[in-house]
């Protein structure tokens, strides 16, 4: 597979086997290369600014409107309906998700979606979901585009290789992928399969701003990488399934064609993936912490400066050196909501019961910080430059919003950790008057 590299840049592709597919000098001559047809994909208002306008031409062998009528699909355990249980706003752990076994009960990525928390609405443009997915099987002559937000995928077990309108991704777990809103996808995997999603509505990723830190540091642009242009002509005479994510809901139109036809493409509108091991660490070299927005990934702002609709932050491997300082994270309670997952290893703040392909919920000003085995260690050991989090690779998904958690992640899913909270049942008081 090959890539272009760069993030959010104008990029150029067309399929090796039919050179000159893209027109010169104009994006809809009156007839195109090859007897291609023209398509805008548009990711932003036509008006928005220049940096923040977000679209890509693609040259097809059909147009996308080429399709039947879409009709509901059951949508398993995808939802938005964050009131179908009451709220509960205690410190919330899932153990590891269970994949279906095949060939007994063969799920593919989109049967495998289950909604597990979000807040907001897609039709009102302003809101996140975070979702699990697990799947045994490929999607076979079916496909998938979202109408509400961008996908942020996140694979924990099994490699993915998705095949988009824009080329083909192979995304392994350490690595990520963005799907934005609207684009036709299909994902094959290799066996038992599994890892987490967020999606955003109403704002596309972007990479955060640096500030004092200067103009190199965090994801570096160069290090995003975008699929080059990959068509097939195939006909479907059996009937090939799009599958539309829309108002949260999924339905299904029938074609007799691969969506996958696009020949050539240009734009700033485009699928990428990301290789986590190339983050660039930012950290405390004297005392104290800095705070976890320097382990920033991606960001989807909101209108009020500095606020964030979804932050992608990661705790990579580094060098902790801070004098004096008790050095994993501290007790804490939030203004923001965040879910953390475990790609692999164990994480610094609870080694027993946070596991790769599990989760926990610390929902809007609900306390939390380590477990009891974690401060003891920590206010004893000897402080000396060591490696943090080596093997290791966590994650978070913080928003501004307040999220709630779906009859599926508290009841259904059968994963939740009823015992969480007795981690921090042996902490006690080492408080003492006469000693300062």
């Amino acid at each position: 597979l090959q890539y272009m590299s760069g993030f959010g840049n104008e990029h150029v592709s067309e399929d090796p086997r039919c050179p000159g597919a893209l027109p010169e000098g104009q994006n809809n001559p009156q007839v195109c290369p090859y007897g291609l047809y023209a398509e805008q994909l548009s990711g932003s208002a036509f008006t928005c600014p220049r940096p923040t306008n977000k679209r890509s031409w693609l040259y097809r062998i059909l147009p996308s409107v080429c399709h039947k009528p879409f009709k509901p699909l059951e949508e398993g355990h995808l939802t938005h309906d964050w009131d179908e249980i009451e709220p509960d706003p205690n410190q919330l752990r899932w153990k590891p998700f269970e994949i279906p076994k095949a060939p007994q009960n063969k799920m593919d990525f989109v049967s495998g979606l289950h909604t597990l928390c979000g807040a907001g609405e897609p039709r009102g443009r302003n809101g996140i979901a975070v979702h699990i997915f697990v799947c045994n099987t490929s999607m076979i002559d079916r496909c998938l585009y979202n109408s509400d937000g961008d996908f942020l995928i996140v694979p924990q077990q099994g490699k993915l290789l998705i095949t988009t309108e824009f080329g083909k991704m192979l995304v392994e777990p350490n690595e990520i992928c963005v799907i934005q809103q609207g684009m036709r996808f299909s994902v094959e995997v290799f066996g038992e399969t599994r890892g987490y999603i967020l999606e955003v509505y109403g704002a596309h990723f972007e990479l955060p701003d640096l500030g004092p830190i200067g103009a190199n540091g965090l994801a570096n642009p160069r290090d995003f990488l975008v699929p080059v242009a990959w068509y097939e002509d195939r006909q479907v005479p059996g009937g090939y399934t799009v599958i539309s994510k829309y108002q949260g809901k999924l339905f299904a139109a029938q074609q007799d064609h691969s969506p996958y036809n696009v020949v050539a493409w240009h734009g700033n509108y485009t699928p990428y993936k990301y290789h986590l091991g190339k983050f660039m660490v930012i950290n405390a070299v004297a005392f104290d912490h800095a705070d976890p927005s320097i382990f920033t990934v991606l960001t989807a702002k909101t209108t009020r400066a500095g606020v964030a609709l979804a932050d992608f932050v990661i705790f990579p491997p580094r060098w902790g050196v801070a004098n004096n300082t008790f050095r994993p994270p501290y007790y804490h309670r939030n203004c923001m909501s965040e879910f953390m997952g475990l790609i692999k290893g164990h994480y610094e703040a609870k080694e027993e019961g946070f596991q790769p392909g599990g989760g926990s919920l610390h929902s809007m000003m609900t306390p939390h910080g380590p477990d009891a085995d974690c401060f003891e260690k920590a206010s004893k050991a000897k402080l000396e430059p060591e490696r943090v989090a080596d093997g290791t690779m966590a994650f978070m998904f913080e928003s501004s919003l307040s999220l709630a958690v779906t009859k599926w992640g508290l009841q259904t899913s059968n994963r939740l950790d009823k015992n969480y909270y007795k981690c921090w049942e042996p902490l006690k008081s080492h408080f003492n008057p006469k000693c300062k």
